[in-house]
């Protein structure tokens, strides 16, 4: 009863984390509508998150043995009610310190995210016994499922309830880290490995197979988050696909396939090297033709699929971590969170770069010409291509894992 419940608020820790990191920009034109916030200070909101989430992964990585793991991860969903509450509130009471609310709560969510990314994974991992693989799968499926769901959510809450009740939103979800609360009273989380000082921690940083394990992370989060950001502003300028349309075929797809993908991994799955490997072909593939398409309908197709591309890349890449460190603990899961985020991140924002940029180029111009589009839809084209480029790389990487795998398992034959 005891694993069942350990297991259960990993889950639900997971579930928060995704309604965490997707609530603002769901809420965003709301903001700018009732508050008159400016969308380059709600951009900002994204880059905090991103900043104090990554703060976190940095931290637990390298000084994660001056922490009590157990009450850390016992912490999490406290940090997050906290963090909701606040995100309520602030707006709620005082109008005039609306933004600084929106700060100071998202600072404590993304905190209580980066948290649970570090901590959940390697607790999976420490009571799944010979079913790490499987569960960890489950783990990352929960909270692909959760994004669908807070977004269907939220677009019905907004549509029925109207903006001026945005408030209520987030306490509604409040409900979810309250039943981590609960869940995690009264366990004991299994000791889990971790470095016993800075010199155990460069020690570990020496050996090249972690190196390896954080570039597939990294690309894992550029090719699943350039799609996930960007897939209903391209649908709908580059396609001309109108965007009810684009978010539900295209986005809420999109997230439904990942979570599937992980699901089905973790049923049936197994030789995590070659799923890898399928994945990246699928997503050169999916990213090809969303960018070089002129059909929308094949364009929403190749868009929804890449969440089936990209579903087992970012667990995929903890689990080959595990595989070549089983001991590596809470360091290593810091690490690779720590590669994840720089690659969610580095991904959408040089997309973005390129869309901005990639018009007033010469060469833009020419292609548009060529293929019979104006040149700022080809940059939205060349800025949906560099997933094409992410996910070539992570070509190459997986089929050298793959044959490093391979010459492994044939030394221990012979």
């Amino acid at each position: 009863m005891n694993i069942k419940r350990i297991k259960y608020g990993c889950y639900t820790t997971s579930l928060s984390m995704s309604v965490v990191g997707n609530l603002s920009p769901v809420l965003f034109v709301t903001f700018h509508n009732v508050y008159n916030i400016s969308f380059s200070l709600l951009g900002l909101l994204v880059l905090i998150n991103f900043c104090t989430q990554l703060l976190m992964d940095l931290v637990f990585s390298f000084m994660s043995y001056k922490f009590s793991i157990e009450k850390t991860i016992k912490f999490t969903p406290i940090l997050t009610l906290l963090g909701l509450v606040l995100y309520a509130a602030i707006p709620t009471i005082s109008p005039k310190f609306c933004y600084l609310g929106l700060v100071i709560s998202t600072v404590l969510l993304a905190a209580s995210s980066g948290l649970c990314e570090v901590l959940t994974s390697p607790t999976i991992a420490s009571i799944s016994g010979d079913n790490t693989e499987k569960e960890l799968s489950k783990l990352h499926s929960v909270y692909a499922f959760g994004v669908v769901g807070m977004i269907i959510v939220s677009t019905l809450f907004l549509y029925v309830f109207g903006e001026k009740n945005w408030q209520f939103l987030p306490l509604i979800f409040c409900l979810i880290p309250i039943s981590s609360i609960i869940l995690f009273l009264g366990t004991h989380i299994p000791l889990q490995s971790s470095q016993k000082s800075a010199k155990d921690t460069f020690s570990f940083l020496k050996n090249t197979k972690i190196w390896l394990c954080v570039i597939s992370i990294f690309l894992a989060g550029a090719i699943e988050c350039t799609m996930a950001q960007w897939a209903s502003s391209y649908l709908e300028v580059a396609m001309s696909v109108p965007k009810i349309w684009g978010d539900i075929f295209g986005v809420a797809l999109f997230g439904l396939m990942l979570g599937i993908g992980r699901a089905l991994y973790g049923k049936r799955g197994g030789n995590i090297s070659k799923v890898l490997l399928g994945c990246s072909i699928l997503a050169v593939v999916c990213y090809f033709f969303a960018a070089t398409t002129n059909i929308p309908q094949v364009a929403v197709v190749a868009c929804a699929m890449t969440g089936l591309a990209a579903s087992m890349m970012w667990p995929g890449s903890l689990l080959l971590a595990e595989k070549y460190l089983p001991t590596g603990g809470v360091l290593m899961y810091g690490i690779m969170a720590s590669g994840g985020d720089l690659g969610a991140s580095f991904g959408p924002q040089l997309t973005g770069v390129i869309i901005d940029y990639a018009p007033k180029l010469n060469f833009t111009k020419k292609l548009a010409e060529l293929f019979g589009v104006s040149a700022d839809i080809m940059g939205m084209k060349l800025g949906i291509f560099l997933g094409f480029i992410f996910s070539l790389i992570a070509v190459i990487i997986f089929i050298f894992n793959l044959r490093s795998a391979k010459r492994t398992s044939d030394g221990k034959k012979e």
